[in-house]
């Protein structure tokens, strides 16, 4: 291969870059459902000729870590010599792809006249893929793949760059909206555009030379992880938590980890780690994969556009049948609430190794879907997609963001929205003050979203979870709040629901889902009085909480720091060898 100047190595590498980027951009503009055009749960990538990754879109971590293996098992069904310029490959069978049926991944390879060139690909979690419930996310009573929708293996939905309409016809057939055939022919014009724009840079730098620029993108990114990876302490590290339970009545899961650094590997081994269970929550190994490279290249290499040559110096190991690699065919729909799961075990064990570089526990998510077989304002089916998102961990230097999807790297999805496309009324939609986890830096604060039923009836699936198990804190940091999900609050009729489950509501029926809060950051009486007064005047913090949780006085008027008083409480505490 040509050797690649700097100047030429540099400027390839971020056209490469910026296809992925525009692939992104064109798919969340050609989309239909609100789960890709405003929550942005999808990803896109750029592999060389080999079925390398190269480049990746800046989306969501659950996708793009799977893809640089779900590529290389789905180009082993369609080889090269079966390809040809126009094709599109797709997938959702969760042990090749990203772990549930909704993802699906759609693969286009990129000739230069006959000589193939690499590969585009993207993947968008699809609003509905049939099964047994709305969203094809049931958790209770869902055993195996099959009760949770279609599947599909390695198949050309696009054949020259027609589409094969008895393909889309079944795929018609199993969905309950139609939103579905939109959101495949929006992954198609992205892909078109990750083409031209692949095509265009072998044309203007020649074949040869962009394929020695993404050996040596490779290469250097490999080198960048195995420097950072001496910078480490070597040995093994262990962290532990778990999940609240897969379903009501049913046991919490343990998640188990011995993290290993070596000289030029990070080894993440999940023996321990609880079985595989008969409910729509098993990990496919796809997706524990994505979750530690994510919450480990954002520890070790945050800054570096990631592709194989990072993912390589990682390696997951879980038992073949545990929650965390079940064998194939086991249930997965609802696997996303695995995500935070994951991600915090593996920064817990990090937080022991580089404590200023991680983050405590988040919230998580609450993500009910709500299905209806009559829309009163339509009359159609309607699918309402209502996820509710709190606040993230607090770091060794800030404060947890509010509302801000840690790790999945999602978005909230507007409440007009929302309205728009469901007979739903979002009545309340707020932040609740005093559950961000207590401690130099405050963890994200709890977000509470009630939703009112406008239709006769609808069907919600909740999925949640640290309503049993809080947010960890960090470096003597409290933890957040537990989650809570509540029908009808306030009223006669009112209960608190599991965080996983299936439920019938009926016209004026209200889902009030009160997220966890992300865990805090060292001890609450170093933080500063003035941050603690800010949020005072926010309304994220009572002055009452002001006091227990900080010890910090605060005058109510003017609303005001009491020096005197702040400064006697603290000493008082530490003088006892207590803290608040």
């Amino acid at each position: 291969m040509p050797a690649i100047d700097p100047v030429t190595l540099s400027v390839v590498w971020g056209g490469l870059i910026s296809t992925a980027a525009e692939m992104g951009s064109t798919l969340l503009r050609a989309a239909y459902s609100m789960t890709v055009r405003e929550g942005s749960d999808f990803s896109t990538g750029v592999f060389d000729a080999d079925g390398n990754m190269i480049a990746q879109g800046d989306y969501s971590p659950g996708h793009l870590g799977s893809m640089a293996y779900t590529v290389r098992q789905m180009l082993d069904w369609y080889p090269a010599e079966t390809l040809a310029p126009g094709d599109a490959v797709i997938c959702n069978d969760p042990s090749i792809g990203s772990g549930h049926l909704p993802d699906l991944f759609m693969v286009t390879p990129v000739f230069l006249g006959d000589r193939r060139i690499g590969y585009v690909v993207n993947i968008a979690h699809h609003m509905d893929v049939g099964g047994s419930a709305p969203g094809s996310e049931e958790v209770v009573g869902v055993r195996e793949t099959y009760q949770e929708g279609i599947r599909i293996l390695p198949v050309k939905l696009y054949k020259g760059g027609e589409a094969v309409p008895e393909i889309l016809r079944i795929i018609e057939g199993n969905v309950r909206i139609k939103d579905v055939l939109g959101d495949l022919r929006a992954q198609y014009a992205a892909n078109l555009v990750g083409v031209a724009r692949f095509r265009a840079l072998a044309e203007q730098y020649g074949p040869d030379a962009l394929a020695a620029a993404m050996a040596e993108i490779l290469e250097k990114s490999r080198e960048g992880m195995i420097a950072a990876l001496a910078e480490l302490p070597k040995g093994t590290w262990r962290f532990e938590d778990q999940l609240d339970d897969v379903g009501p009545g049913t046991e919490p899961v343990p998640f188990r980890l011995s993290l290993t650094i070596t000289d030029d590997k990070v080894i993440c081994d999940w023996t321990g780690t609880g079985t595989q269970r008969e409910a729509g929550l098993n990990c496919y190994m796809q997706y524990t994969r994505s979750y530690c490279i994510a919450a480990i290249k954002g520890v070790t290499l945050p800054r570096a556009p990631q592709n194989f040559g990072i993912i390589q110096c990682i390696e997951i190991r879980a038992p073949k049948g545990s929650y965390v690699n079940p064998n194939p065919g086991a249930a997965s729909g609802a696997r996303s609430v695995n995500a935070n799961r994951i991600y915090e075990v593996v920064m817990g064990a990090m937080a022991q190794i580089v404590p200023k570089r991680v983050i405590a526990a988040s919230s998580g998510f609450h993500n009910p879907k709500i299905f209806g077989a009559v829309s009163p304002f339509t009359g159609k089916p309607y699918l309402a997609w209502m996820s509710a998102v709190g606040g993230m961990g607090a770091h060794f230097h800030r404060d947890g963001n509010e509302v801000t999807t840690s790790p999945t790297n999602g978005t909230n999805t507007p409440v007009e929205v929302q309205e728009m496309n469901a007979p739903v009324f979002v009545e309340r939609m707020e932040l609740i003050p005093d559950t961000g986890g207590a401690g130099r830096f405050r963890g994200g604060m709890s977000l509470r979203k009630d939703v009112r039923l406008l239709a006769d009836k609808g069907r919600a699936t909740n999925l949640g979870d640290r309503q049993k198990t809080v947010p960890y804190g960090l470096g003597g940091g409290s933890p957040g709040i537990r989650a809570k999900a509540i029908l009808n609050p306030g009223r006669a009729d009112e209960r608190e629901l599991e965080s996983k489950g299936t439920y019938d509501l009926v016209k004026g029926d209200v889902l009030s889902m009160q997220t966890a809060a992300g865990g805090g950051y060292g001890d609450p009486l170093t933080r500063d009085p003035k941050r603690v007064l800010d949020d005072v005047r926010a309304g994220l913090v009572s002055i009452r909480a002001a006091k227990d949780l900080y010890a910090v006085a605060v005058k109510e008027h003017p609303l005001a720091v009491d020096v005197d008083a702040t400064f006697k409480l603290r000493a008082r505490l530490a003088r006892d060898g207590r803290s608040v």
